[in-house]
């Protein structure tokens, strides 16, 4: 139980570090922005995504969010990754830019089933008191 926790926390923390903090921090970067438009995007997709990104995570993290509304943050951000996947192969091919984002798509996973793993013993402990 106690690993289980630590994965949670790790791979959650790795997650919004990487897909909030990051993101805040270079939004209006020349970087994000030649990123952006590089792949196709309008530049109101950038801000879009970043706000959505703030949500998620937020969502994800604080330990009051409802289960129903963690389910689509954790779907939200598993077709983000894909798709950034998917749009750095369709513009540059396979390179490091189109796998990067499936590592973090391992990371979510992790947070998804260590998340889903301690709300199942969570409620087994509440029940049991009823």
């Amino acid at each position: 139980m106690k690993i289980t926790k630590w994965i949670f926390w790790i791979s959650t923390i790795i997650l919004v570090l990487f897909e909030v903090v990051m993101p805040i921090l270079t939004i209006n970067s020349k970087m994000a922005i030649d990123g952006i438009r590089h792949l196709g995007y309008p530049d109101y997709f950038r801000i879009m995504l970043v706000v959505f990104k703030v949500l998620g995570g937020l969502a994800i993290i604080l330990p009051k969010t409802g289960w129903r509304l963690k389910e689509w943050a954790y779907a939200g951000f598993a077709i983000n990754f894909i798709s950034a996947s998917v749009s750095h192969i369709c513009v540059d091919g396979v390179s490091f830019q189109a796998i990067f984002p499936l590592i973090i798509f391992g990371i979510l996973v992790a947070s998804y089933l260590t998340y889903h793993k301690l709300n199942r013993v969570q409620t087994k402990n509440d029940s049991s008191f009823a």
